[in-house]
């Protein structure tokens, strides 16, 4: 397609807007590393210029302290609370405000127990449990984070496990039974496999669902729509239009 811009704005010269090397029989193209291009698509068939754009992924380090704030109150409840404190804490990141834990896998019940019951911390409820994939990223791709409310002194922490693909943590149903359908909810779209939970079913997608819809390298669109008559076939799969 060729846009005819007002002569007198380019010297009375006629400028074609063709996107240059794009050949609209190709199949959209996926990106060889989600760093690079954005919605699926890059190389030949690219016309949205996103193709280009490099993403960084800056390196989270921990925060020395003082954190500021309750945060310190925080940190120093715990490690006099919880004898393992220096072998499960993997970091402490003071970002925008706000206080992550990052806590070995395999310790999260034991913190989550001691941030409930210590009657210095008393975080009495945990608001949230989702999954992030950071395909690519980091090793152990599949990060878990709980959000933890404490309505007694009105403050509020975050909790991360990471795990590889395929990896398990134990499941916080014990502590928190708000977490039951939260971490269904995570194991249905990411495949985290929670340990001990007492019904870990999916609860989005139909039990026979092949795949995690939500992990970084699950094809886009799913499967194909039917529509009037026509099949509509997944995005990465469809031919580019200009």
């Amino acid at each position: 397609m060729t846009i005819e811009p007002n002569e007198s704005s380019t010297g009375g010269v006629p400028v074609s807007t063709d996107p240059v090397g794009a050949d609209i029989n190709a199949p959209a193209q996926v990106p060889s590393s989600p760093r690079k291009g954005m919605f699926g698509i890059t190389g030949t068939g690219d016309v949205s210029g996103f193709g280009g754009l490099v993403r960084r992924h800056p390196e989270i380090v921990g925060t020395a302290k003082p954190y500021g704030g309750y945060f310190d109150e925080v940190t120093d409840a715990l490690e006099e609370a919880y004898p393992g404190f220096a072998d499960a804490i993997e970091k402490v990141v003071v970002d925008r405000g706000e206080l992550t834990l990052h806590i070995k896998p395999e310790r999260i019940l034991e913190v989550a127990q001691i941030m409930r019951d210590d009657e210095a911390l008393r975080f009495e409820l945990c608001s949230s449990v989702s999954g992030v994939d950071y395909l690519n990223s980091d090793a152990r791709r599949l990060h878990v984070t709980y959000h933890l409310t404490s309505m007694t002194y009105r403050r509020r922490v975050r909790l991360e496990a990471a795990i590889p693909a395929g990896g398990s943590l134990p499941s916080v149903t014990s502590v928190y039974p708000t977490a039951d359908w939260q971490e269904r909810e995570t194991y249905d779209m990411f495949g985290v496999v929670f340990t001990g939970h007492p019904n870990l079913t999916r609860v989005l997608m139909p039990d026979d669902w092949e795949g995690f819809p939500q992990r970084k390298d699950y094809p886009l669109g799913g499967v194909p729509v039917e529509y009037k008559g026509a099949e509509i076939p997944p995005p990465d799969q469809r031919r580019v239009y200009q």
